[in-house]
C-alpha cells in the first residue's frame, strides 16, 4: 500500500452547487485527501466546528448563513483551520472581508479543480517539507510576545489569535529578514502560486491584518516595514 503524500488530511468542502461540490470532493478524494460536503452555512458550521477538517473550502454565497458569517463563526471556535475561499467573479470586491475576516486563501469561479487541489495542497506543504529555523517564541518591541507554534500573539494580559497564513507570513519575513520581501516572493512561497505575478491585493491585506496583531502602532509600523515600490522587510 502506498503511502498517502497528504497524511490524509481532512478537508470540508461547503458549496451549494450539488454537481460542484462533488467534483471538488471527487478530486480531493483522487488526490490523497479524505473529503466530505455539505451544501449550506448552518451545516457547514456545524461540520467545521466539529474538529475532525484541517481545512474548510468555502464558497461565499451560501443559503442561509453565508460564507463570510461562517468564517466569522468559525474564527471564534478555530483560528488554526486553513480556509480557501470560493467566490465569483463578480463578488471579488468581497474577498477583501473574507481576507479581513481570516481567510488563508481564494479562488475565483469558474475554476479548474486540479488548480483547485494544487492550492489546497500548497496550504499543507510548507509546514511539511520545510523544516522551520525561526524561534517558535518572539519577543517584540512594547512587550509584545508572539508563540508561532501556538499561533497567539500576547500583548500584556490580551491574548490574539493569528491565522495560519498570517504565521506562514511572519516565519517567512523573519527567516528572509536580511533582505526585502516582495509580493512576488510570498505569492511564490508563501502561497505557492504557480504565476506570482498577479494583480491581487493578497499579500497586502494579510500584511495590514498581521500589523494590526503585532505593531505597537499599527499605523506607523516598525516590525514589518513597507519599501517603497519594492516590498517589505522585518525589521533587524
Amino acid at each position: 500500500m502506498t503511502a498517502n503524500p497528504n497524511d490524509t488530511k481532512r478537508i470540508l468542502v461547503v458549496e451549494d452547487e450539488r454537481t460542484l461540490a462533488m467534483g471538488i470532493r471527487d478530486a480531493l478524494v483522487h488526490a490523497g485527501f479524505e473529503a466530505e460536503a455539505v451544501y449550506d452555512g448552518d451545516a457547514g458550521l456545524e461540520r467545521a466546528s466539529s474538529g475532525d477538517f484541517d481545512l474548510v473550502v468555502l464558497d461565499l454565497m451560501l443559503p442561509g448563513r453565508n460564507g463570510l458569517e461562517l468564517l466569522k463563526a468559525l474564527r471564534k471556535h478555530d483560528h488554526k483551520i486553513r480556509v480557501v475561499m470560493l467566490t465569483a467573479l463578480s463578488e471579488e470586491g468581497h474577498v477583501l472581508q473574507c481576507f479581513e475576516a481570516g481567510a488563508d486563501d481564494y479562488m475565483s469561479k469558474p475554476f479548474s479543480p486540479r488548480e483547485l487541489v494544487a492550492r489546497i495542497q500548497a496550504q499543507f506543504r510548507r509546514a511539511t517539507t520545510e523544516p522551520s529555523t525561526v524561534p517558535m517564541q518572539l519577543d517584540l518591541p512594547d512587550g509584545v510576545a508572539v508563540d508561532l507554534a501556538r499561533l497567539e500573539v500576547h500583548r500584556g494580559e490580551e491574548v490574539i489569535m493569528l491565522t495560519p497564513r498570517e504565521g506562514d507570513i511572519l516565519e517567512y519575513l523573519i527567516k528572509h529578514n536580511e533582505k526585502v520581501v516582495t509580493r512576488e516572493d510570498l505569492l511564490r512561497d508563501v502561497w505557492q502560486y504557480r504565476n506570482p505575478n498577479v494583480a491581487t491585493r493578497t499579500v497586502d491585506i494579510h500584511i495590514v491584518g498581521l500589523r494590526r496583531k503585532i505593531e505597537p502602532d499599527p499605523a506607523n509600523p516598525t516590525l514589518i516595514q513597507t519599501v517603497r515600490g519594492k516590498g517589505y522587510r522585518w525589521y533587524d
